[in-house]
């Protein structure tokens, strides 16, 4: 049985919908929360793979800073030198990128309902929709390597799903997420996106979307990270 480590930096925002995907594979994932009194980032050794989730309105390289940026840093390097595969979601994608090699840059806190459309035909195994609704809430965008693979890109042309190696994949958008998600993130911090109730709006009627996507998203991710292969 494979076990994940998974990053949690605000009480809001955890795997959502990709939970029971995982449950139903027998995929364990163990939440590790850096932001609760105590909590440590750990090692590698245990895990099979690391899923690093995003962090609100924090951001990587702008406003307030995730506080435990470096360790986490460090700790995706492990992974990443061992082989292990590494699934960034917002502000984890602009952690894998700088991990492998590539960067961020500033942006605003943002919040985008919008549609991602596959890169190329062979994403993720060939399970990656040709288009499918991609929900970000985020600050800052990965620089990526020179050596990553767009997959899909966003309604502004920008990379919506990168993959890095032949198992590490960044999403700039959740693909799991849920409504309550955004809604705790919103009364867990001040700083909140502009137009934020009208995005709610449209989040709550691409909510089914999102779900009927994630099922072949689902077939995809396990693929390309090898999470049903036998460890080595």
């Amino acid at each position: 049985m494979k076990t994940l480590c998974v990053l949690q930096h605000t009480e809001a925002e955890y795997l959502g919908l990709m939970e029971d995907h995982l449950e139903g594979r027998a995929i364990r994932f163990h939440y590790v929360r850096p932001f609760a009194p105590g909590t440590l980032i750990p090692a590698a050794a245990g895990y099979d793979g690391l899923v690093a989730l995003g962090a609100g309105p924090r951001g990587i390289v702008s406003g307030d800073l995730v506080p435990t940026l470096g360790p986490e840093l460090r700790l995706a390097t492990e992974f990443l030198e061992q082989g292990l595969p590494v699934i960034g979601i917002g502000f984890g994608a602009c952690l894998l990128a700088v991990a492998t090699g590539g960067g961020a840059e500033a942006a605003p806190l943002r919040f985008e309902v919008g549609t991602a459309r596959r890169a190329v035909p062979d994403a993720l195994g060939g399970h990656l929709p040709e288009r499918y609704p991609s929900a970000i809430y985020m600050r800052d965008r990965p620089v990526l390597p020179p050596n990553a693979k767009v997959l899909a890109t966003d309604d502004a042309g920008d990379p919506a799903l990168f993959q890095v190696g032949g198992n590490s994949l960044g999403f700039t958008g959740h693909p799991g997420i849920k409504t309550a998600m955004v809604e705790d993130l919103i009364m867990e911090f001040e700083e909140v996106p502009d137009g934020t109730a009208g995005t709610l709006t449209r989040l709550r009627a691409a909510q089914g979307e999102i779900a009927a996507a994630l099922s072949d998203i689902m077939v995809g991710i396990i693929k390309t990270v090898h999470l049903m292969e036998p460890s080595p």
